[in-house]
């Protein structure tokens, strides 16, 4: 069994099982901003709290800016650390080849005073401009291997910088000695800032995943492929106040995305990847309706394909809603040639044979819960749903007019499109006031504004709260 040690950086340890080898060198490859000492000093902090001292050797940045920087950024006290011995931080930016001996033996003094386990180069990069031979290149490298790697036992990370659209890794004698090879990119992605990290190679591990999502949003933080959570004490989900002018989307964090929340009179178009199942999708669209019926208004779901009333009547018995709220405040529209549900309060049945009898029909349900309430209602659609059964140029006219009646009864409405065409997409894209999208990348969920236009942001499973709530984090 090959020991660990633990990288400091949530998320990564998940993937690799557990670690890096124990006495490894791990290369840690990219281009520049795309957080490779962001990684590197958290990996140190991480062995401090562990009481495994590490000694950072920066040959880029000047000491003093590092522990400005870093202390800020990753909330931590670099300068507290230092004086307790629990790591070193080595300033050898002025750096001329006639030292290089000599800062070499500086390090090894400095790994064997601190009986250090973690070390830190950055970069190797700018340290290997000091020679002329690539064999000087290879005789430092192993120096490190096999001095301080294996010789002290310490784990270490040897940073790389690679020039901007290039895709080589250094001088190539690093990435074949190195037992790990780690690349850090920064790109677009649905034109917005993306970052991932490549696991290339980590001996004695059996990586599931090589590439994976990641954000420097405090700190370095790997978002590892989706998984549900299970609630281990269910709890009766908290309402979430309206703000002047907005409904509260029932998540925190969305509400902070969207200055508190929906407008009043909004229709959001919610699109949706076709790799992206349904309880996904259900995080982020279940609480602002679970919202509306705490607060004692109604909801009317045209279900997407594949979900029924059933269904949806579990998902609001998962936060804490009771049948006697959902038969009052929920109605599921169903066809009635399904022919399998007994009479159910929350359920209205429909021929689904005329659109525009089947429209009027849904009007009166509109109409009649706003009057049973007396507030405006959360309608939600799905277009697969209505393309199955209608022609899509009815269905857009239909959305049309709903747009307006939503509007002016400063209601919400929610369009949940998934596996529906480019086409259809772009229309209502152009008659709604507010465009989301809900993807995947490497496994990770990613959530992000058309209109109004935002960053991406990765989304986890909360269920710290006792239900289950999407908790998201900026992509930056």
């Amino acid at each position: 069994m090959v020991d660990r040690v633990k990288s400091g950086i949530d998320g990564l340890d998940e993937a690799v099982e557990g670690g890096f080898p124990k006495d490894s060198l791990i290369l840690l490859a990219g281009e520049p901003g795309t957080g490779k000492t962001v990684f590197s000093m958290q990996f140190l902090v991480k062995g401090a709290e562990l009481n495994e001292p590490g000694v950072y050797v920066s040959f880029s940045e000047a000491k003093n800016t590092l522990i400005n920087n870093f202390s800020r950024h990753l909330n931590v006290d670099l300068t507290r650390l230092e004086s307790e011995g629990k790591i070193k931080i080595l300033d050898f930016t002025a750096i001329k080849e006639e030292g290089i001996s000599l800062i070499l033996e500086s390090i090894l003094a400095e790994v064997k005073a601190l009986k250090a386990k973690r070390l830190v180069i950055d970069s190797f990069s700018a340290m290997a401009q000091a020679f002329k031979e690539p064999i000087d290149v290879r005789i430092i490298v192993h120096t490190v291997l096999s001095r301080i790697v294996r010789g002290m036992n310490c784990t270490t990370i040897m940073i790389e910088e690679i020039p901007i659209g290039e895709s080589k890794i250094g001088l190539g004698v690093e990435e074949f000695v190195a037992d790990g090879l780690i690349r850090l990119n920064a790109r677009e992605l649905r034109g917005r800032l993306f970052r991932d990290i490549e696991i290339l190679k980590l001996r004695g591990v059996e990586l599931k995943e090589r590439k994976l999502t990641f954000t420097l949003k405090r700190g370095f933080k790997v978002f590892p492929p989706f998984k549900p959570k299970l609630i281990e004490k269910p709890s009766r989900f908290q309402s979430i106040p309206d703000k002047l002018d907005k409904y509260s989307t029932g998540v925190e964090d969305l509400d902070a995305i969207f200055n508190g929340g929906f407008s009043k009179g909004d229709t959001v178009l919610f699109e949706i990847a076709s790799e992206v199942s349904m309880s996904e999708y259900h995080l982020i669209a279940a609480p602002t309706a679970v919202n509306f019926i705490a607060n004692q208004r109604a909801v009317l779901i045209i279900p997407t394909i594949g979900v029924d009333a059933e269904k949806l009547r579990q998902v609001g018995l998962s936060y804490g809603l009771t049948n006697e709220e959902i038969n009052s405040f929920l109605r599921v529209c169903t066809s009635r040639s399904w022919g399998k549900y007994e009479d159910k309060p929350y359920i209205v049945f429909f021929d689904m044979k005329d659109p525009w009898e089947d429209y009027l029909k849904y009007i009166e349900t509109e109409e009649d819960l706003m009057q049973k309430t007396g507030q405006p209602i959360m309608s939600i659609a799905g277009v697969d749903t209505l393309t199955s059964y209608y022609d899509e140029s009815t269905c857009e006219k239909i959305i049309g007019r709903e747009v307006i009646r939503v509007r002016k009864n400063k209601a919400l409405s929610l369009i949940l499109m998934k596996g529906n065409s480019y086409k259809l997409g772009r229309k209502l894209s152009s008659i709604v006031t507010t465009h989301l999208k809900l993807t995947r990348e490497h496994g990770c969920l990613l959530f992000y504004g058309v209109k109004p236009r935002t960053g991406l942001y990765a989304v986890e499973m909360d269920v710290s709260k006792g239900y289950p709530l999407p908790k998201l984090t900026p992509i930056i």
